[in-house]
């Protein structure tokens, strides 16, 4: 018993020992060892990130990670690649790496073999151009073979750790969204071979996907177990086990990813088989969750899909999507109801070749319920293609809709009345072609009844009995027809009544009248604190054919009636606030709409129109439609700034190229967008008019708009107390670029209040702030604006005349310099009144016609180039008394702001343009001072060049010969 108690205490005296050495080893490792881990993990740092790396403190600790010998972070913040390098790619409370003991203690050398990262956002952006801010490590293959010696820290990775992520991917050139909160990944494998088993264990809190701004998963759980085969090599990905939960619905997922120099080779099989009706809703949005909860819902589902096939942008080659979805004996009740839904079953099976949609197939093959006797619903549809589609389907129900309420157990809405539908379409529906399936059939809809909590009374009293028929399968014997569709609200009865034959070339005859509380019936459907008004009231007679109004046959034409707007607010996809309609009282009559009293604001500016369109049912009956019309309008404001597409606004429906414009340029304007569907001629008076900061009074002329552009002709409008007359175009290419033509002429403008009221004065001409006197222009320009709707310089091309009728021109550099050398004081206050000094623009570049002024007895002339940059090469002759026959030469070179001069002298030093991309709005090469050359380099390019163009001539006569 004593050689037993002697040998545990002996064991237990060395495994203290041990321990205590380990705890030992484990505190003293960090101190010999922190410069050498920091010194190296910085090395590393340095050479491999392209993106700014920022922290707070660093740990070296066995205990952070036990039992890993980690190198901590802390506050951690990385900036993205270019173009992004001041956006934040991810910031984490701390990134550890973990370190190879053996490779540290007996080489010296740091083996990163771990990685934690922990309370991490990630902000992962591609741009609408495809840049993106997450290619931050840089790896630079050697030429040479590797040195041994390097210091350095390498990574051979066997384990990765995320705990706590956040995680956005934005990717607006594929438009898609994927926003993860709460993620924790487990990564195991040996990361550094080249074949490898990586183990996979990942959990997110909540994941949102969204294409093209449609949300596809909201608020979604997502659980993974996943297996994966790696091939480094080959970069292929086996899926040997990956089972995913998405809430309550199991997938398990098999098949390949390979990745290829142009894209990826994909053969991917999917299926949640054996799970329940309620699974499958468990993957719905958030908002009928909780109406699952509460609602007894049986019955069995599966879901199969397949993405097979090579995905490559360049061969234009994407994969094949199958996918199938199948409800079996569903059974739907809420405690309320008095019948479930019963016998629900859906076969639905989607193929979609290439992920075109032009080519997919939609087989319905099956949607069927029960409420009871006699109240049952069947539908069978089947379509192919999209813009051509072919079209079988067969819908045919009689359902109570109160029962069909109470058996889902809706909790916000109450529905009501009979409905009853049997339609029958087979053939093709394409609107290019005008065709339109064999169809047949009905919806009547009696006693309906419609109440949501978000306001007190119902709409009710709701009638529709449609009909609609096609014969041979063309838009000439589609016939649509409503007889009635009614309903009351608030006391307010609407009635519609209308008969639609012969879409080919529409015969119309409808009736409208009622009246309609715009902003309570909104309150009905939508979701309270939305600030919508206003209302609508029509007593409408139409009655006549779609060709009549294009054709001049107006006396065929019966249409009629007044339509009466008050406090309506309206948004467009371009702007970035919303129009309001005070007042608008519409008449028709027979081929005209006319505005017969017209208020509106937008932000500040204020509008009131008179005038008509043409063309109104044409533009809602045809899908390229364009109003026609003829307007007088008149405003006291408006400020063209509030008009930029990326300003700031209460609009929410922006198109997705203006969002996405706006995401990427926060602290641009944008450009004023045009619609494209006007084609509108207006007589404007407008009291004042304000773009960036520059006032323009009392603007009358003819402006129109036609197809996406604004024309202005005859226009002038008072602008630093003069009158200016302008003839003008205007496009927008896209949300942040525009290009515009103008043609102004203004007389008798004080110089130095131009210089000091208008940027492009200041911009373009800053000799002007040496000038001071009555100035006219008359000038003709070209050019881009960028994202600020600012002019481009290197864009303008045009030319015109400045005429000096009373200036002073005192102190300009230039003509200094030449009076210095000269020995002539008066060039600091040269005569210039009456001159007249043409120009051309182009490329950056001012080039100056010769022009005579007076200084004293002489008599300069001045021609040449400049640039917007203030660059000179100007050629100047100084004519001697009497007259000014006799002269000598200099020369002007330098800058704006340092002239240099060179007397009895014809040789200057050239401009070399700008070059500038009309359709990528950029500036390629900005203008330079062109490189000197001797004259024996001159002559050999002047012979060249002459050499040249005899060649060109002796091959131009071959040519006629052989002809």
């Amino acid at each position: 018993m004593e050689k037993f108690i002697k040998i545990i205490l002996k064991v237990l005296k060395w495994l203290g020992i041990s321990i205590a050495s380990i705890l030992f080893l484990m505190f003293i490792i960090p101190i010999l060892f922190p410069g050498t881990i920091s010194q190296q993990v910085k090395i590393f740092a340095n050479k491999h990130l392209a993106g700014k790396l920022d922290y707070k403190k660093t740990h070296l600790s066995f205990f952070r990670h036990f039992p890993s010998l980690t190198v901590s972070v802390d506050q951690l913040i990385l900036k993205g690649s270019k173009p992004f390098q001041e956006d934040t790619l991810l910031a984490a409370r701390e990134v550890a790496l973990g370190i190879n003991l053996k490779n540290l203690i007996f080489d010296r050398e740091v083996k990163i073999d771990e990685i934690y990262v922990t309370d991490a956002n990630a902000n992962v952006f591609v741009n609408s151009k495809g840049e993106a801010n997450y290619n931050v490590y840089v790896s630079k293959p050697s030429q040479t073979p590797k040195d041994s010696t390097e210091e350095g820290a390498s990574i051979k990775l066997d384990l990765i750790k995320f705990r706590n992520w956040n995680i956005k991917y934005n990717d607006h050139s594929a438009r898609v969204l994927v926003d993860a909160k709460g993620l924790n990944y487990t990564g195991k494998g040996g990361f550094s071979k080249d074949i490898f088993d990586l183990q996979t264990d990942l959990e997110i809190n909540k994941v949102d996907f969204a294409l093209n701004r449609i949300y596809y998963a909201k608020q979604k759980s997502l659980r993974a177990d996943l297996i994966t085969r790696i091939n480094t090599n080959a970069l292929t990905f086996v899926l040997r086990k990956n089972e995913l939960r998405i809430n309550d619905l199991p997938l398990k997922f098999t098949g390949s990813l390979s990745i290829l120099k142009d894209g990826y080779n994909l053969d991917i099989n999917a299926a949640s088989e054996k799970t329940t009706i309620r699974d499958m809703i468990s993957v719905l949005p958030p908002q009928y969750l909780d109406w699952a909860k509460d609602t007894k819902i049986e019955g069995n589902s599966d879901l199969f899909f397949s993405l097979k096939g090579r995905f490559s942008e360049p061969k234009k080659l994407k994969p094949r999507l199958n996918a199938r979805l199948l409800v079996k004996d569903g059974f739907v009740s809420n405690g309320k109801a008095p019948v479930p839904m019963n016998n629900l079953n859906m076969d639905l099976m989607v193929d979609l070749p290439s992920l075109d949609a032009e080519q997919m197939n939609l087989n319905l093959r099956n949607l069927s319920f029960d409420l009871g006797k006699n109240n049952n619903f069947r539908a069978v549809i089947r379509t192919k293609g999209l813009n051509e589609m072919m079209v079988n389907a067969d819908v045919k129900g009689a359902v109570d809709l109160q029962t069909l309420d109470q058996a889902l157990g809706l909790k916000n809405i109450d529905v009501r009345g009979l409905m009853d539908t049997n339609i029958k379409a087979n053939g093709i529906f394409s609107l290019d072609k005008k065709l339109f399936p064999k169809t047949e059939g009905y919806l009547h809809l009696k006693d309906g009844w419609l109440k949501t909590k978000y306001y007190p009374n119902p709409i009710q009293n709701i009638n529709l009995i449609a009909n609609i028929n096609n014969t041979d399968g063309t838009f000439k014997s589609l016939g649509v027809k409503l007889d009635p569709f009614s309903f009351d609200f608030e006391g307010n009865p609407v009635y519609v009544n209308a008969d639609l034959h012969d879409f080919e070339d529409l015969l119309y005859k409808v009736k409208a009248k009622g009246v309609l509380n715009v902003g309570r019936i909104y309150k009905v459907f939508a979701k309270e604190g939305f600030d919508v008004s206003g209302l609508i009231m029509a007593d409408l007679s139409l009655n006549g054919r779609q060709s009549y109004a294009t054709t001049g046959q107006y006396s065929k034409l019966d249409n009629k009636g007044t339509l009466i707007l008050k406090n309506i607010k309206a948004t467009t996809s371009y702007l970035p606030k919303s129009f309001y309609i005070k007042e608008g009282n519409f008449q028709f009559e027979n081929e005209k709409m006319w505005f017969r009293k017209f208020l509106a604001t937008y932000g500040k500016s204020d509008f009131a129109l008179n005038g008509y369109l043409l063309n109104t049912i044409n533009y809602f009956i045809e899908r390229k439609g364009t109003l026609h019309g003829k307007f007088g309008l008149n405003s006291n404001y408006i400020l063209i700034d509030e008009f930029m597409a990326l300003k700031d606004g209460d609009n929410a429906d922006k198109s997705i190229e203006v969002e996405y414009a706006k995401v990427e340029n926060p602290k641009s304007s944008g450009v004023v967008i045009i619609p494209k569907n006007l084609d509108v001629s207006l007589e404007a008076h407008v009291k004042k008019v304000e773009f960036r900061g520059l006032d323009l009074n009392h603007l009358q002329g003819l402006a129109s708009v036609n197809t996406g552009q604004v024309y202005l002709k005859n226009t002038s409008f008072d602008i630093i107390g003069s009158r200016m007359n302008i003839d003008a175009r205007y496009q927008d290419e896209s949300p942040l670029t525009a290009n515009y033509d103008i043609a102004l002429k203004v007389l008798d403008f004080d110089v130095q209040r131009a210089y000091k009221e208008i940027d492009m004065v200041r911009e373009m001409v800053t000799a002007a702030k040496n000038v001071k006197g009555i100035v006219s222009l008359d000038y003709k320009l070209k050019g881009d604006f960028d994202k600020n709707m600012r002019p481009i310089y290197p864009s303008l091309e045009g030319g015109g005349i400045v005429n000096l009728r009373d200036v002073e021109v005192k102190n300009l550099k230039m003509l200094s310099v030449i009076g210095d050398n000269v020995g002539a004081n008066a060039f600091n206050n040269p005569d210039m009144k009456g001159v007249n000094i043409e120009t051309v623009i182009k490329n950056n570049l001012i080039h100056v016609d010769k022009f005579t002024f007076k200084v004293s007895v002489l008599r300069p002339s001045i021609s040449g180039t400049t640039s917007f940059n203030g660059l000179l090469d100007l050629r100047v002759r100084i004519g001697l008394p009497p007259g000014g026959w006799i002269g000598f030469p200099v020369v002007v070179t330098g800058t704006h702001d340092k002239p240099k001069i060179k007397i009895f002298s014809k040789t200057g030093q050239g401009i070399v343009d700008a070059l500038y991309n009309t359709k990528s709005n950029k500036v390629i090469r900005q203008e330079r001072r062109a490189e000197k050359k001797s004259r024996v380099q001159q002559r050999k390019e002047k012979e060249a060049q002459e050499k040249k163009a005899e060649n060109a001539e002796k091959q131009i006569k071959k040519d006629l010969k052989e002809k």
